[in-house]
């Protein structure tokens, strides 16, 4: 009877607790179903909206958030290993690739193209350009020529033709535009400091040291003469990879993630910006990708978001505030550019709940 009667008060305070556990809904992982209820409505709020959303063409949405956790949306048959033309969503690949090789002592920032292109003037406007104004568009190349849209056309030829037809190019510095022709004599930089034949030899080179971007090609408008700044094939699976590989550092250490990701073009007059013309938005531009921030209204320090949209629609982005990356994979026509920004914001807070949601 004594051990009997020892026990109860035992007994009874487990029973106490449990009481308590169900009373207060404090055991067993409640705040967890908690965060999963408010997820899977959300979720089912981005769905709801997608899927009335009116678009004009098909498109994947994925995103991944810092936690780990995935989130993928397909409109119509667009999958996330649907191939697509990128656009200028290359322009933030081309940059790394290149800033990769400078981290590398192959490159300097302060190169000029002279220092590896022979055909390049040593005097004149162009011959101060460096390498940090053409990932940057204030070179002063802004005349486009035929070439860079010409299947057939030489390469390390047309970038000739680039020089030639910006003879009259203003003070490098001085006028952000943005435009194809920065990036080709960039890219030509990068493969003779690298000894290598072509671009597709550069961009092999990155395939293997990263793992990344397994079955993207330069081949726009040919593999022989890539458009840099826009002539990729990729699929949303393989840029939500480089965006990871980028958001963990894992391809530029951060002094480099610093200079890719921040005010690249400071007090440059703005002579051609599409954010501008097309969305009405005063972004600054960094190295081949976008600072979503006007510098007029907040301070754009430190970076909150970059992004590297194409004129087709894609949109690739990474959120630091919010701590989540994503890409909306579409090709639409050309110059449609603001209709995937415009599907985008459709569900930009709900998108911003998400990633609240699987990371706290």
């Amino acid at each position: 009877m004594l051990t009997i009667l020892k026990r109860i008060p035992t007994i009874a305070r487990i029973l106490s607790v449990l009481t308590l556990c169900l009373v207060l809904s404090t055991c067993g992982g409640s705040s967890n179903s908690t965060a999963a209820s408010n997820r899977v409505d959300i979720e089912n709020n981005i769905q709801s909206t997608l899927n009335t959303y009116t678009s004009d063409t098909d498109f994947t949405l994925t995103l991944e958030a810092e936690s780990g956790e995935t989130y993928v949306y397909n409109k119509g048959a667009s999958r996330v290993d649907t191939v697509y033309e990128s656009a200028s969503s290359s322009k933030l690949v081309t940059a790394v690739i290149i800033l990769r090789l400078v981290q590398n002592n192959i490159l300097s920032l302060h190169d000029s193209p002279q220092s590896t292109i022979s055909f390049w003037p040593t005097t004149g406007n162009l011959s101060t350009i460096q390498l940090h104004h053409l990932l940057n568009f204030t070179s002063g190349l802004n005349n486009e020529v035929f070439c860079i849209n010409n299947p057939v056309a030489n390469f390390e030829t047309c970038i000739e033709n680039i020089k030639d037809s910006n003879l009259s190019a203003g003070t490098p510095g001085n006028e952000f535009y943005y435009a194809s022709s920065h990036m080709q004599v960039a890219g030509l930089m990068a493969i003779k400091a690298s000894g290598l034949s072509s671009w597709t030899a550069v961009f092999d080179e990155f395939k293997t040291q990263t793992g990344l971007f397994t079955n993207a090609r330069y081949d726009l408008p040919s593999s022989t003469n890539p458009r840099l700044a826009g002539g990729m094939h990729w699929q949303a699976t393989e840029y939500m990879a480089f965006l990871k590989a980028l958001y963990k550092g894992q391809i530029l250490n951060q002094s480099y993630l610093d200079l890719l990701f921040s005010d690249q073009i400071g007090a440059a007059s703005i002579g051609n910006s599409p954010a501008l013309s097309s969305l009405g938005k005063n972004w600054r531009y960094a190295y081949g990708n976008w600072i979503e921030c006007d510098p007029a209204i907040t301070t754009c320090v430190p970076v909150k978001r970059v992004s590297s949209p194409g004129t087709y629609g894609a949109y690739p982005f990474i959120d630091f505030e919010q701590k989540y990356f994503g890409v909306l994979a579409r090709q639409g026509g050309l110059a449609t550019f603001d209709k995937g920004y415009a599907t985008y914001e459709t569900v930009a807070n709900e998108l911003a709940q998400w990633a609240n949601s699987v990371n706290n």
